[in-house]
């Protein structure tokens, strides 16, 4: 049975408390909840269907909203201060591809970032860009929000966003000791929801992301070059090789800053578990993200670690409403050849469907025998089964000089842009590592559908 429980209130943007269904939205009839309060605008009738794109050619189901949205003073923009970190200039040779940088020194994202979930709203009268991401400080690891006019430059807020027209932090870990989200949370996917009995401006964000809680997995396997870890740090307490137990989790609000939990089937309040013993996904279940295929029929892709084949694999599950989910196994398994850049297999899947011609295409993060990351890509015709790579080589790897993302690239997540069938550009929004784990978030591009190779951003040619 689900229920709902808010993770930041109006008036506290950081306590946990539960909330009533009515106080969020009127649930459908296979979804229930316990009695609390919240105050929060309500809506009705929440059907499970995406909100209607812009009537503009740049607009596309994975990444646009009905264009009434941006009448909703709630979400209207304030920008806030950016960061003054001196790496933010993708102008020098060093920073290139850089979009965004570490959070000042006293931020909630001055550690760490990474995990770019980013979304294009359009309208007839502005263009709007919004990224939800990880970040930590202090041994504390949150969700933000930035926002953006043109998906390069970006609005990042210090501190937590109280306010529904604030950005910076807007979730934070689980507080509930049987959570299955108390040690950690990674945003995955937002998706736009919306129903043909409420205005287009009342739609609701759906965010699956990632929970980690502090149960510790023991694994043994000394082939590896490198230390399996769920999640990666890179600023740990020295101890490498922990894994801690991930499960796929879901949230919803009304202006993307304001998030209440919606808790699934699993007692930890998961979607779903890991496989039994013996099965691929056992370890851990990581990176849930998800493609609205149409109405009733959504799609979930993640990965785990198989630990009888020693690699990473990406699974998919499906659902007619979004929380009640069914694995149906591995579509891309194992690694790669031997010497490839991914021969110890993939992980933290994107997938989008391609407008122009409707396959499918994945980005994801593959990992080479000594651990270190680059990008692939792979295409499938209906998105379920017959992946394939589209080359052997990465189509980003890490930079070959001392640059900011030097070490390694990661977390890809795609967004298609506009123009004609050989003109249009896709974006490509990634983690970095550079020098001593730290970490960014870039951006490269690829014209077409010619995606042998993405070029890091180095600015807007006229």
């Amino acid at each position: 049975m689900a229920s709902v429980k808010a993770i930041n209130s109006i008036t506290s943007p950081t306590h946990t408390t539960r909330v009533t269904k009515s106080a969020f939205f009127t649930t459908p009839t296979w979804f229930q909840s316990k009695p609390k309060s919240l105050q929060l605008r309500t809506i009705k009738n929440i059907g499970l269907f995406l909100a209607k794109s812009s009537a503009k050619p740049n607009a596309n189901q994975e990444n646009a909203a009905d264009k009434n949205m941006l009448n909703d003073p709630s979400s209207r923009i304030q920008p806030q201060p950016t960061s003054n970190q001196p790496l933010s200039s993708s102008t020098s040779s060093f920073s290139r591809g850089l979009v965004f940088d570490l959070g000042q020194k006293d931020s909630w994202d001055s550690t760490e970032i990474g995990s770019p979930v980013v979304k294009r709203y359009l309208s007839d009268e502005e263009e709007r860009w919004y990224m939800w991401y990880y970040g930590r400080s202090n041994g504390k690891e949150s969700i933000g929000l930035a926002v953006s006019s043109n998906g390069v430059h970006w609005e990042r807020g210090e501190m937590a966003a109280k306010m529904s027209d604030d950005v910076g932090l807007v979730m934070n870990c689980g507080e509930d000791w049987w959570g299955f989200d108390t040690q950690s949370i990674r945003p995955c996917e937002v998706v736009i929801m919306s129903s043909a009995k409420v205005r287009a401006n009342s739609s609701v964000y759906w965010l699956y992301y990632t929970g980690f809680s502090s149960e510790k997995i023991e694994f043994l396997d000394n082939s590896l070059d490198f230390s399996l870890e769920n999640p990666e740090t890179l600023y740990s307490d020295g101890e490498k090789g922990k894994i801690f137990k991930s499960l796929p989790g879901l949230a919803m609000s009304q202006d993307g800053r304001h998030w209440a939990r919606i808790e699934g089937e699993h007692h930890s309040g998961a979607l779903f578990d890991v496989g039994i013993e013996g099965e691929w996904d056992s370890l851990f279940i990581a990176s849930p993200k998800v493609v609205f295929r149409s109405s009733g029929d959504l799609r979930m892709y993640y990965h785990s670690y198989d630990v009888e084949k020693g690699n990473f694999a990406i699974g998919i599950a499906r659902s007619r409403d979004g929380i009640k989910w069914l694995k149906l196994g591995k579509i891309i398994g194992g690694g790669g050849k031997i010497g490839a850049f991914d021969e110890l297999g993939v992980l933290n899947p994107h997938v989008v469907r391609n407008r122009k011609d409707g396959k499918y295409l994945m980005v994801y993060e593959g990992v080479d025998s000594n651990g270190r990351r680059s990008i692939g890509m792979a295409i499938s015709s209906d998105g379920l089964k017959g992946w394939k790579r589209v080359q052997e080589n990465p189509v980003l790897k890490k930079c070959e000089e001392q640059r900011w993302d030097s070490e390694g690239v990661g977390s890809p997540y795609l967004v298609q842009m506009d123009g004609d069938d050989q003109d249009h550009e896709w974006r490509l929004y990634y983690r970095g590592v550079g020098k001593n784990g730290r970490t960014g978030i870039g951006m490269a591009v690829s014209q077409g559908n010619e995606f042998q190779s993405f070029q890091r951003w180095t600015g807007f040619h006229l």
